[in-house]
């Protein structure tokens, strides 16, 4: 049985679904249910997904199919919510988190509803995430557009390492770092791409480039 709190959430995830044809977002959902923090709406969304009554759809940030509501449907979820998908021995998921610029600064990354695949040998101590790349900033380091980039998560980096770097507090960007005195730099490495330089206290360092996910098809 759910909690009212669950109950809410999956009336609300389903009604937004119905009318827009897209999830509503974490800030979305903790406005709706009145809660302090999407600390919240990550457990509930958790929950939910345990007991089978919506599902996490893969590689898409902000994707959510519901399978069931009580008292529209029986109250059991279909069996198939109640499977539970293996990573390969040679692989581990990650929260995927969308779109990260190589280019000049997009909006804040996204709330994560999904996990990625990546090679388990990618990964190692402390959490990981991963971004999809978007722009061309990079590609001199061999990061292309649409690549998918394994960030582990940090708030600090040593001069020459790719961070992803939140500037101002609200927009994230994927580039090389470098510290000089007073002022950070955040490097391009593509030459029609300028430098750009910040004040300390305008960049935080979110994260850490540990490998990348390049799909052919």
């Amino acid at each position: 049985m759910l909690t009212q709190k669950q109950h809410d959430l999956l009336v609300f995830i389903d009604g937004r679904l119905k009318q827009t044809g897209v999830s509503p977002s974490y800030d979305e959902m903790k406005d709706a249910l009145g809660l302090a923090s999407k600390s919240g709406i990550h457990r509930l969304i958790t929950a939910l997904e345990e007991r089978g009554f919506i599902r996490r759809l893969a590689h898409k940030a902000r994707a959510l199919e519901v399978l069931s509501v009580p008292g529209q449907q029986a109250d059991i979820p279909p069996a198939r919510a109640f499977e539970t998908r293996e990573p390969a021995n040679d692989s581990i998921d990650v929260p995927f988190v969308g779109k990260i610029a190589a280019g000049n600064p997009i909006a804040a990354l996204e709330d994560s509803y999904n996990m990625f695949s990546v090679p388990n040998g990618m990964i190692g101590r402390g959490e990981h995430f991963a971004l999809e790349v978007e722009g061309e900033s990079m590609i001199e380091a061999g990061i292309l557009d649409g690549d998918i980039v394994v960030i582990r998560k940090s708030d600090t980096a040593r001069n020459g390492q790719i961070v992803v770097a939140l500037v101002d507090g609200e927009e994230a960007t994927l580039k090389r770092l470098n510290k000089t005195g007073q002022t950070i730099e955040l490097i391009p490495e593509n030459r029609d791409f300028e430098t750009k330089s910040f004040g300390p206290d305008r960049v935080n360092v979110q994260g850490i480039l540990v490998g990348l996910v390049r799909n052919y098809n």
